[in-house]
């Protein structure tokens, strides 16, 4: 879409000036109105100003009127300490909207490249990101990570805040950092605790293991076993002990004689007793004290053990978090592929890796003035329905090579150039390139 008439009238420093769509260069000293050309085409396309006085110092009303090769035609107005008006007609279609309308069919680099040129790193890296068109919000945010990720600045670029969200300075980094670092020292912890728990702990059998039943068997046994060696001390003594009360009983009275049948009668009953156990084996205990000995020991590491599997699961929990972060880490990694995939990019050559716009390669940082203002030139006709027109002001501090490379390559692309040169000619002068 080109312009095919500009008129201004009363606006800024211009009584009335009458252009056609023709490349024009405005030359002339300071003060001699150049800039006010342009300064009236930004004010026509976004009713925005920097100057205190929009209308002619002495007259009422200013106007400006924008007609292009489509049918459409801007016609703003403004009074004297008043607010403007503007009528966009689009054929015979009025449009009731016209600032969303408006915005539409330009860029801001169109009506002030030199202003790019002299931006920040940052600033350029920002306007570039701004003409890749992808619709989002937080709620986007939310169904890709499940939360909206604090510490970013979400008034950026998508793309910007993508890269902030997988920076070593964001906050899934620095969580993940810190987790990791406490799963480190619980897995020292856990290898510490490790080193003094046998290997292939059971711990579950040996939980279990009656202990109290196993010593109750070893004392049954033990007990039994007692009975069996007194029955059989009892038995080797008899005959001694019977002898002995044959040698008490010779040369004494009767009254001896019944206590010496009572003792005999007592000991043959010990004797009968006796014959229980004294023909039977005692128990082998080896074993089964052997395997208790066993089981206290390995009991003694469950209190360990089990706090061991406790820091376990901590760690488990440590590291199921920092994989989820990672995660997420990789997809604010991998989104901007596939946004770019889908967006539409607004110059060949164009691509983002961490957030930063490169063109064939290279950091915005790296081109010439020149190339900067080529770029928007490429930026300008990339958008269909675009107004094909830029305004350069100050195109003297362009050396005389880049400042022809860049009109050339805007009659190229079929653009309407309009820019501004100090001369020491006496007054303002319009010339056609």
């Amino acid at each position: 879409m080109k312009t095919t008439r500009i008129i201004i009238k009363n606006l800024f420093g211009i009584k009335e000036l009458k252009l056609d769509g023709s490349s024009v260069e405005l030359t002339g000293p300071k003060g001699s109105g150049k800039t006010s050309v342009l300064d009236a085409i930004r004010y026509n396309l976004t009713n925005r100003s920097d100057r205190d006085y929009v209308v002619h110092k002495g007259e009422d009303e200013g106007e400006i009127i924008i007609e292009t090769d489509t049918g459409l035609s801007i016609d703003r107005r403004v009074k004297a300490g008043a607010s403007g008006t503007v009528k966009v007609r689009d054929g015979e279609l009025l449009r009731t909207r016209p600032a969303e309308f408006l915005n539409g069919i330009f860029t801001p680099l169109q009506l002030d490249p030199v202003q790019f040129t002299q931006m920040s790193r940052q600033e350029k890296n920002r306007v570039i990101l701004s003409l890749i068109d992808f619709q989002w919000d937080l709620n986007w945010i939310q169904e890709q990570f499940g939360e909206i990720p604090q510490g970013v600045d979400y008034s950026k670029h998508i793309l910007e805040v993508l890269s902030d969200i997988q920076s070593e300075s964001g906050i899934y980094y620095q969580s993940r950092q810190a987790l990791n670092r406490d799963a480190r020292n619980k897995q020292a912890f856990i290898s510490d605790i490790a080193k003094d728990i046998p290997s292939n702990y059971n711990a579950a059998r040996w939980e279990a293991y009656p202990i109290g039943e196993k010593y109750r068997e070893l004392s049954r046994i033990q007990e039994s076993n007692a009975r069996i060696e007194r029955a059989r001390s009892f038995r080797s003594g008899y005959d001694a002990q019977l002898r002995g009360l044959d040698r008490d009983r010779d040369g004494k009275i009767a009254v001896v004689e019944a206590q010496y049948r009572e003792k005999v009668a007592k000991l043959e009953r010990g004797m009968a007793a006796a014959g229980q156990y004294g023909d039977a084996e005692p128990e082998d205990t080896a074993a089964l004290s052997a395997e208790i000995n066993e089981a206290e020991e390995m009991r003694s590491h469950l209190n360990e053990y089990h706090r061991m599997e406790s820091m376990q699961k901590e760690l488990d929990a440590l590291t199921a978090s920092s994989e989820e972060l990672t995660r997420k880490i990789e997809l604010a990694r991998e989104l901007p592929s596939q946004l770019l995939a889908q967006a539409k990019l607004p110059v060949e050559g164009l691509t983002v890796e961490n957030g930063v716009p490169l063109i064939h390669g290279l950091p915005i940082s790296n081109l010439s003035d020149g190339e900067l203002l080529e770029l928007c030139v490429d930026i300008t006709v990339s958008r269909p329905g675009q107004l094909g027109i830029i305004l350069v002001d100050g195109a003297e501090r362009l050396d005389t090579e880049s400042r022809q490379k860049l009109y050339e390559r805007c009659k190229d692309k079929g653009l309407q150039i309009i820019a501004t040169r100090v001369t020491d000619s006496d007054a303002l002068d319009v010339v056609v390139l």
